[in-house]
C-alpha cells in the first residue's frame, strides 16, 4: 500500500510528471465529495447569487498566481531583484511541496475562501469577500510582475477564450452561463497555444499535465482539437443548465464549479506562459 500511495500520488507531485489515470480518478472523486459537502454547508446560509460568484472567483485568480509564485521560484525564474523577493525566497513558503502545487493548493485555497465567508457571515458583511480575495491575489501578482518577459503571447490565448465567451452571451443572455464558456475556453485555449505554438516560438518544454488531454492531443496530433473539444463541451452544458429546471442558486452553483474547473487551470498556465516558467 506504501508503494501504491508513492507511485500514484506522491511520486508524481516530486518528479513533475503530472496526472496519472489512478490519481486523476481519485482526486475527482475527493472533488466531487468536497463539491456536494459544500453545497449542502452553504444551502440556506449564503445566497449563491452574482456577488458569491465574483468573490469566489478571486480566490481562484489568487490561488492560481500563488501556484505560479510555485513554478516561477522552482524554474528559476524568480529573481531576488528586490527585498520583498528575496524575503519570499528565503522564507521557502513558496517553495514546491504539497501545499502550494495541486491538489493541495485547491485545498489551501477553498479553506482560506471558506474561513473568510463564514467570517464576512458573522459580520454580515459577505458582500467583501470578492475585496479579500483580490486583496490576497494583488501581492502574488505584483511579485511576478518584473518576471513577465512574454506578457504579448498572452493576447492569442485571451482571444480565443474572448470569441465563445461573446457568443455565449449573445446567445444565452446569461452573464453566469458567458462565463462557463470563457473559463473552459480559457482552460482550452491555454494548453493549445502554450504546447503547440509558445513552445515551438520560445524553445521551453511544455506538455500535458492531464490524463484526458494528453490523449486528446496526442490522438488528433495538435491541442487545437481539445480547445474545441472544451469550447463544445462548455457550450452543451451551459445548454443544459439554462434549460434544466432548477433553483437558481443550485444552478449558479453549479456554473460556478464549471467555471473554476476552467479558470484556475487557464489562469495558471497564462501566467505561467507569460514567465517562461
Amino acid at each position: 500500500m506504501d508503494n501504491f500511495i508513492y507511485d500514484y500520488f506522491i511520486r508524481p507531485i516530486w518528479e513533475r510528471s503530472g496526472y496519472n489515470i489512478v490519481n486523476t480518478l481519485a482526486y475527482a472523486v475527493v472533488a466531487i465529495a468536497s463539491i456536494y459537502a459544500i453545497s449542502r454547508a452553504l444551502k440556506g446560509r449564503v445566497a449563491i447569487d452574482r456577488t458569491f460568484i465574483w468573490g469566489v472567483m478571486a480566490f481562484v485568480l489568487f490561488g492560481s498566481t500563488v501556484r505560479v509564485v510555485t513554478d516561477s521560484i522552482d524554474n528559476g525564474k524568480f529573481l531576488p531583484i528586490s527585498p520583498l523577493h528575496e524575503l519570499v525566497l528565503g522564507s521557502h513558503i513558496y517553495d514546491y511541496g504539497y501545499l502550494s502545487v495541486t491538489p493541495g493548493i485547491y485545498f489551501v485555497t477553498a479553506a482560506l475562501m471558506l474561513g473568510t465567508l463564514a467570517a464576512l457571515h458573522l459580520l454580515k458583511r459577505t458582500e467583501l469577500l470578492a475585496y479579500v480575495g483580490l486583496a490576497l491575489w494583488l501581492p502574488h501578482f505584483l511579485l511576478l510582475l518584473p518576471f513577465m518577459g512574454y506578457a504579448i503571447y498572452a493576447l492569442p490565448i485571451l482571444a480565443l477564450a474572448a470569441i465563445p465567451a461573446y457568443a455565449a452571451f449573445r446567445h444565452f443572455k446569461d452573464a453566469a452561463l458567458a462565463l462557463v464558456v470563457a473559463g473552459q475556453s480559457l482552460d482550452g485555449a491555454a494548453t493549445f497555444f502554450v504546447i503547440d505554438v509558445f513552445s515551438k516560438v520560445s524553445g521551453i518544454q511544455y506538455f500535458e499535465q492531464h490524463v484526458v488531454g494528453g490523449f486528446i492531443g496526442t490522438f488528433f496530433g495538435t491541442f487545437f482539437a481539445f480547445y474545441l473539444l472544451k469550447v463544445g463541451i462548455a457550450f452543451a452544458a451551459a445548454y443544459a443548465l439554462q434549460k434544466e429546471r432548477m433553483d437558481d442558486e443550485d444552478r449558479n452553483y453549479i456554473a460556478l464549479v464549471l467555471m473554476i474547473m476552467g479558470f484556475a487551470p487557464g489562469i495558471r498556465d497564462i501566467l505561467r506562459m507569460v514567465i517562461g516558467a
